[in-house]
């Protein structure tokens, strides 16, 4: 079995003591605040609306700002998003903000008219049931500055590659596929290689967005939902306690299917149940302390397997007080000492995150921590993903094509967990520079 490893050695010889249209073939998408007898309802996201904006959590290709009502681009961005091309988790469109040539906000935004947000969706509901197969985006109506947005939540489509109108507006409607292209949404020609990678991931959902067929909605809890909601400062987390379990679940977009047989995806399960291993078998981490060496007769075992977020904070938490030792330094002829440790900490934390979410939830095989004498060895299975070659893990900057697992990444970037911007591995290698420590090593059987 193929497996990547990071190799950190030690610095110190320091012993370590809603409403819901009909299901889309099969997929459960939702038009949230549609319009029912001219009257708007007005939904939350499951995430801090300032953050948004700023693009403190998401990056800023994954959201496009509209000063106003373009139905032609906001559509041709909604298909781009729902196609999902490079794996990134869809994005968002937020109506009624401006942005720089740059593409950065103005603030404060322009906003939109009391009486635009009626017609806007109106129009939305009949628009997107021209994309090809239909696709409904997640809509939340927001106020912000004193002023209305309109956000469109976009995540990914099951049911890929979806083409649109090139200009729903127009008479004759020519169909195409769109992809976003960094910050820019483009068409995609006809017999190129994008559309023939395109047609290539139609049957491909990462792991974590598929359905648990072995969970139901009742195992996702509610207190972890709510816990999360506050912590990410979501506005959804004042309604939470009072909506039923399925709404919320759709708001956060981790249950999907039919209303007769609604179930939990697999980030749902592995963030928000007690015990992500009873359905996701090596949901773990193992650290394992090696005190005399892995030959030794004497080794320190602690296994964390509660929600994902949680393990990665308990398992960190424990090498910062088991593993980690700080050495004082102090100098005749000067004030200031200097401080090492065995191992710097930031790097150990930017592993472990990095690790948990690159690795394969289809194997059944746990995170592992190997605590060695002379290095900490940090294992994922089945190593990294096929689009990143063994020999950029050495370079300064690593670009990765696709991510294993976006819907992970976006809950860990709301966590602020993780920057999910190709940045673990440099901030590994800076952290290792800065204490005086050998440079991290990557290997993997591939």
């Amino acid at each position: 079995m193929e497996c990547g490893a990071f190799t950190v050695h030690r610095q110190l010889d320091i012993v370590p003591s809603i409403d819901r249209p009909s299901d889309v073939e099969g997929r459960s998408v939702f038009l949230l605040a549609v319009v029912v007898r001219g009257e708007v309802k007005s939904s939350k996201l499951p995430l801090n609306l300032d953050d948004l904006l700023r693009q403190r959590t998401v990056e800023g290709d994954r959201i496009e700002y509209k000063a106003g009502w373009n139905p032609d681009a906001v559509v041709r961005t909604l298909c781009a998003f729902a196609n999902d091309f490079e794996n990134l988790g869809g994005g968002y469109i937020v109506i009624g903000q401006d942005c720089d040539e740059h593409g950065q906000p103005i603030f404060p935004p322009v906003g939109l008219n009391d009486n635009q947000l009626d017609p806007i969706q109106r129009e939305l509901v009949g628009y997107c049931n021209l994309i090809q197969p239909t696709y409904f985006p997640i809509l939340s109506v927001e106020k912000y500055e004193g002023k209305n947005l309109i956000v469109l939540w976009s995540p990914d489509g099951l049911n890929r590659p979806y083409k649109a109108p090139r200009a729903v507006t127009a008479r004759t409607k020519e169909y195409h596929y769109f992809i976003r292209r960094y910050s820019s949404t483009v068409e995609v020609k006809s017999n190129s290689d994008d559309e023939l990678e395109l047609l290539r991931l139609t049957a491909t959902v990462p792991f974590d967005d598929r359905q648990c067929r072995q969970a139901d909605v009742d195992d996702l809890r509610p207190g972890l939902l709510q816990s999360y909601l506050k912590e990410v400062g979501s506005d959804l987390h004042k309604d939470a306690s009072k909506m039923p379990l399925v709404d919320l679940g759709r708001l956060m977009n981790i249950v999907d299917g039919a209303e007769e047989f609604v179930k939990p995806r697999n980030v749902g399960v592995l963030f928000f149940h007690d015990e992500p291993r009873k359905f996701i078998p090596g949901s773990q981490i193992d650290v394992v302390i090696f005190p005399t060496g892995p030959g030794g007769d004497e080794l320190i075992e602690k296994v964390f397997h509660g929600p994902l977020h949680e393990q990665v904070r308990d398992a960190l938490r424990y090498i910062e007080v088991n593993v980690i030792r700080e050495k004082v330094i102090k100098h005749p002829d000067r004030a200031e000492a200097t401080r090492l440790f065995n191992y710097p900490f930031p790097a150990i934390e930017e592993a472990v995150v990095n690790t948990v979410y690159h690795r394969s939830y289809e194997q059944r095989e746990p995170v592992e921590v190997r605590v060695n004498p002379d290095g900490i060895e940090i294992v994922s299975y089945p190593g990294p993903d096929a689009s990143i070659r063994i020999e950029a893990l050495s370079s300064e900057k690593i670009v990765a094509r696709r991510y294993r697992n976006r819907r992970i990444g976006e809950f860990l970037k709301e966590l602020e967990l993780t920057e999910g911007r190709c940045t673990g591995i440099p901030k590994i290698r800076a952290a290792m520079e800065k204490n005086g420590s050998p440079p991290p090593r990557f290997s993997t059987p591939r």
